[in-house]
């Protein structure tokens, strides 16, 4: 048997370095065992999924040095591997399970699900499907569907013990953990098939995996409660199960569940501050395992050669930032003066980086020696900042730390990146809160250039990327003193009730 692993990220926003953890352990495991690793696009999120975050993830993983056998930029014999691309084979599987008796169409509106869940909640019960429309009549389901009546394809779960060869508790093997129990009773209903006829990520995970004929899956912990729902459609299906590996969560140093609101999170931060790519995968594979002789610095070759899945430990893997900065240290001072130079040039000096700063700069120059303290910021990590530098004669302190915050929100909401796209979101959000652009600009231009004067401000975040701009501005939240988690929930509630929020995401 070869063993194959995959990643399967979704389009829908930064490249996190979750992302890369989970993919550096599929590509070791797989290369461990003289196997093959592919990645798949899981794009079925019509509305929040990019071509842009797409290409992100692509670059991301490739400038941290992971490559991949298939994939949607190099083909390969199990394609395609977009799941948009791959309607109709979800359509056919569908179509096996209703066929088979083993799901049903529910035709249930979201007033009546948000009504049982509302219920559910408020009598300290499991939230999960009532099975309202499982028993309806092939007759019924036909005139309904005939009629338009919108529906969605769920999957049935068998009453406690009525499953061949289970009892009231799904055994789940895991290659890491052992044998997991999870209650029959705690699996819900899933939605395999969404209203619009896109896949939910339980379908196209399990026939995506079988037919791309992976082996193993290793996935975050958090999806532990779903492999219950996977092994019965495996069997609805006839087909052999993956073997299972549950990875541990990357934490944040105080144990929680690691957070762009506690940690820079996205590759892309990394690579923007000048990390080398060397080390933060080095820092990624010491998440959770180790080296047999317990070394710290070592490359992926060494990874490999000594890879054991046994090695991984269950303790939830602490993602420091002074860790990784100090072990990126080490990588820099083994550089020749010559790769010293290389990486400089590479990483901000270079034509493509620097020549839309050109049109900012140059006319503000009399001597080239202007250009270093004109630039400084645009070649930054994040700017040395006082509380003072924020006074403003027209806003308060809190109202300053309000305007960081939203625009925090509103930025982490966008889809695309520019100019354009910013002056769009920063004017509907000003005159959602009732200010004036250059009252809400105020502290933003500070929190982004460090200081009060530079070029427009909107301009320089269009060239610094989502990803440095967001740090900058949680960055000058916190030397404000930052927001207590009573706040951000009273804030967060204000924000939505301005009307100028965008299906933007954020993190509770």
């Amino acid at each position: 048997m070869t063993v194959r692993t995959r990643i399967a990220p979704s389009p829908t926003g930064d490249p996190h370095v979750g992302t890369a953890y989970v993919a550096l352990f599929n590509l070791a495991f797989a290369r461990a065992h003289g196997g093959q690793f592919l990645l798949r696009i899981e794009d079925t999120d019509l509305v929040r999924s990019t071509p842009e975050s797409e290409q992100m993830i692509l670059d991301s993983l490739r400038w941290l040095g992971l490559e991949w056998d298939e994939g949607p930029d190099v083909g390969g014999p199990h394609g395609p591997y977009r799941q948009s691309e791959r309607g109709e084979i979800y359509k056919q599987h569908t179509q096996v399970l209703l066929d088979k008796g083993h799901a049903f169409r529910c035709f249930c509106s979201k007033e009546r699900l948000d009504t049982l869940r509302a219920e559910q909640m408020a009598a300290q019960k499991t939230p999960g499907y009532d099975g309202h429309c499982a028993h309806l009549s092939a007759d019924e389901v036909a005139r309904r569907v005939a009629a338009g009546e919108p529906s969605v394809v769920r999957m049935k779960v068998p009453r406690p013990g009525c499953l061949e060869g289970e009892g009231a508790i799904c055994e789940i093997d895991d290659l890491l953990r052992g044998k997991i129990e999870i209650p029959w009773e705690q699996v819900d209903m899933q939605v395999l098939m969404k209203a619009d006829g896109m896949p939910t990520y339980h379908l196209a995970n399990v026939v995506d995996d079988h037919l791309m004929q992976i082996t193993h899956v290793l996935r975050g912990e958090e999806w532990i409660s779903s492999a219950p729902k996977h092994k019965l459609l495996y069997q609805y299906f006839g087909w052999d199960m993956p073997v299972l590996c549950h990875l541990p969560l990357l934490r944040n140093p105080d144990k929680s569940k690691l957070s762009k609101r506690k940690n820079p999170t996205s590759i892309n931060y990394y690579r923007r501050m000048g990390f080398l790519p060397e080390a933060m995968l080095n820092y990624l594979g010491r998440m959770g395992w180790s080296m047999p002789d317990e070394r710290e610095k070592f490359n992926f070759a060494d990874m490999v050669a000594n890879f054991d899945l046994m090695r991984v430990s269950l303790g939830g893997p602490v993602f420091d930032v002074e860790k990784l900065r100090w072990l990126n240290g080490q990588w820099m001072r083994e550089l020749t003066p010559e790769q010293f130079v290389s990486r400089l040039k590479d990483w901000a000096f270079n034509e493509a980086y620097f020549a839309p700063l050109v049109s900012h700069i140059q006319g503000r120059t009399e001597v080239l020696s202007d250009v270093a303290p004109l630039a400084a910021f645009m070649v930054s990590g994040l700017p040395k900042l006082e509380r003072g530098q924020f006074a403003h004669k027209s806003l308060g302190e809190e109202q300053v730390v309000k305007i960081l915050q939203f625009a925090t929100w509103r930025f982490e909401g966008m889809r695309r990146w520019g100019k354009d796209e910013l002056s769009a979101e920063v004017n509907a959000l000003a005159a959602a809160m009732g200010l004036k652009m250059r009252d809400f600009l105020a502290p933003v231009f500070v929190a982004v250039s460090g200081s009060a004067s530079s070029f427009s401000v909107l301009d320089a975040m269009a060239v610094l990327g989502s990803d440095l701009t967001r740090a900058r501005l949680r960055h000058a939240v916190e030397i404000l003193g930052g927001v207590s988690k009573k706040q951000a929930k009273e804030w967060e509630k204000e924000y939505r009730g301005l009307g100028a929020d965008t299906e933007s995401e954020t993190e509770g």
